[in-house]
Formats: C-alpha cells, structure tokens, sequence
C-alpha cells in the first residue's frame, strides 16, 4: 500500500520516531523499485515536489502544526527526512546510471576484470568535463555578437561608490529615478560624503565611465558583470543577477546606428526572422531612450502555441529585451576633459539582463533554480 502522511496527534519523541522510522523505510522501500527514468522522475516527484510532495505535507502536517514547544525536535526530524529522502533520490539516480555503464565505475575509473587479458594501447577513461552554467553560456553568447561588431569587453568593480553608481551618470543626489533601484549600501559609510559612499553596483553602467575616464574616444565597448538591488527571492527577482551593458562613442553617431546595431544582434541572437520594435522609455543616463522589443522567438509572433496562448510573450507577440538610447550630454561633462565634448561627440548605450534571457531562452519558469546549485538541474544544459 503507499506511504501517506501519518497525521500526528502525540508529539512525543518515540511516537515522533516511529512516524519518521516508518517514513524513511517507505522512501528506501520505494526507491528500490526505480527502475526507468519514468520511475525515477515519478519517485522524485512523488517525495519532493514543491506543491504536493510527501516532504512538503511532512512539513505541512507535523511541522507546522506541531506545539511551540515541540518545534525544535519535530524540525529536526523533518530536516533528516529531507536529507535521507534526497540521498534516496541520489542512490536511484546512480543506480540507473551503472545499469547503463558497460562496467562500474569508482572515481572515474572503470573496474576491469584482472582474469580477462587487457588492452594498453586503447585510450583511457577520461574524466567528464564540466560544462557552463546558462546564464554564463547566455552571456557568452551575447557578449561573442557585439564582439564580432568590434567591441572590447571591459570590467569593473562590484562594490562601487556614489559617485560611480550614481551621480556621474546623471542620477544626481534626491533624484527620483534613484528610488526606482532599491539599492544595497555597505554598512558605516554615513561619515563619508555621499560621492564616497559605497554601494554594491546596481547596474554595470558604472563601467562606461571608468572607460570614459580611462580612454579617448572613440570607444566601443561590451560590459558583462554581477549586480546586486535589494529585490525580495521570487520566481522572476533575485538581489543578484547578470546584466551586458554596452556603450559606443564617435563622431556623429546617430540613433539610426543604435538601431542598427541591435536590430542586427538581436538577429544574431535569436535568428534571422525576428523583427526589432523601439518604444519611447525613461532613462536617466540617456536621451532620447527607447524599450527594445524583439518578435517572440518562441511563438513566432503570433502571441499563441498551437491553441494555446504564449507565456512569455504574453499573448502579444513580443518581448521586452533591453533598454537603449543616445548617451545624455550631461553624463559626457563629467568626462569632458579626456576629450568627450558633448559639442563634439555622440554616443549611445544599452543594456540588458541576462537571467532573464536565460529563462525565455531555455524555458526556465524560476530565476532562483540558477542560482540554487542543484547539480541535476544543471546537468541540463551539459
């Protein structure tokens, strides 16, 4: 008969023992009967599903509705269920994999019969190579398109200032645009002046002008990197994420080039039948500035799939990749001595979140299961 959750009216310790005894031998009981994959995935589920898995209504059922005062022992069995339950989904999983290993393997070594003559001219067993992460197979990605365009990569620090972060890029101090990146700041600064103050970067902008700052025009320049807001975990939020910031400076370069530009990475990206479409948008660092929307890769368009309706696109038929638009003059002041005369140079910039092209890329429905470290998940994308 299936296990199912016992419900707990006693909280003693031997009748707390007995229900988790009885669990743990039911969990190891159905292990050993995976035998498929299906079997595998239905085992896993079954026991570990977030909505409904019997470790969820453990946690449901005796955690949560257990006294205040038996708490601290009633979640402790539940954490070494939780780690016994996982180390029975492991042992099915690699029992699956020596079923279909023409030997068993210990630490990357194949066990080989002494008695039967071996052959030492045929290669040996090499150690599986890792293989990268998606956000940093998506950023790769993004980052080989504008080079090929000529654009150098550039770096800069995490921990920024004010001054960086901010205010040389036309966020001056009680601008209202400040508010719309809830920013984490590094604890003491408030005896420094607020220029000086350090921040973990909310965006890579601050990137173009250490490059200003650093280089002459003209430049081109690609800026991959990790930032940090003080946005609460959810499917789509995470305090920290990826972003590609990109900024090019000439003489008489136009909104026409921005366009340009990323009409033709976008096709680079995401095939040669996707459609580009700016609407006007808000930035503090440029002006004029446009949202940019590609055709929906996914649904091609047409805001359904077969006869259902299109998730990411949502129905539309497009989706918001990056913001863009020509560099604003007054950013170009704070680096006008290094030869960025607004009277003489244009530019513009754009950039975009890379998690976020991550999951419509691969179909990820949770932002967080990229950064969670789950080995199986990301065994994936290998």
């Amino acid at each position: 008969m299936p296990y199912t959750v016992a419900k707990l009216t006693d909280y003693s310790p031997e009748t707390l023992q007995k229900a988790v005894n009885d669990c743990a031998e039911a969990c190891a009981a159905e292990r050993a009967q995976v035998h498929s994959d299906a079997d595998l995935k239905s085992f896993r589920d079954r026991w570990m599903a977030r909505k409904n898995g019997i470790l969820t209504q453990i946690n449901d059922s005796w955690l949560k509705a257990s006294p205040k005062a038996a708490k601290p022992i009633v979640g402790q069995k539940v954490n070494w269920l939780k780690r016994h339950v996982e180390a029975q989904v492991e042992v099915a999983q690699n029992q699956l994999l020596l079923q279909r290993s023409p030997a068993p393997q210990y630490g990357g070594f194949v066990a080989v019969d002494l008695g039967s003559p071996v052959d030492i001219t045929l290669p040996g067993i090499r150690r599986p190579i890792g293989a990268e992460h998606p956000v940093v197979k998506t950023s790769n990605e993004i980052v080989g398109v504008f080079q090929k365009l000529g654009y150098s990569v550039a770096q800069g620090p995490v921990v920024e200032t004010d001054y960086y972060n901010f205010e040389a890029l036309n966020f001056p101090p009680n601008h209202p645009a400040r508010d719309t990146q809830d920013t984490l700041f590094i604890a003491g600064q408030q005896s420094k002046p607020q220029r000086e103050r350090l921040l973990l970067r909310t965006h890579t902008s601050p990137v173009q002008i250490r490059t200003m700052e650093a280089m002459r025009p003209p430049i081109r320049i690609v800026i991959p990197g990790k930032v940090h807001r003080n946005d609460p975990l959810d499917a789509s939020h995470s305090p920290m994420f990826h972003q590609i910031e990109g900024l090019a400076v000439d003489t008489k370069i136009t909104f026409g080039d921005l366009k340009g530009t990323l009409d033709h990475a976008m096709k680079a990206l995401f095939g040669s039948s996707v459609k580009t479409h700016f609407r006007p948008a808000f930035f503090p660092f440029t002006e004029p500035s446009a949202e940019l929307y590609v055709s929906c890769f996914i649904c091609g368009g047409s805001g359904k799939r077969g006869a259902d309706p299109c998730r990411p696109c949502k129905q539309t038929g497009w989706i918001e990749v990056l913001g863009c638009g020509m560099v604003d003059p007054n950013v170009f002041e704070f680096v006008r001595d290094n030869g960025y005369d607004p009277q003489k140079v244009s530019g513009f910039a754009f950039g975009m979140g890379v998690d976020r092209l991550a999951l419509l890329k691969y179909g990820v429905d949770d932002i967080q299961l990229f950064f969670q470290g789950d080995v199986r998940f990301l065994r994936l994308f290998g």
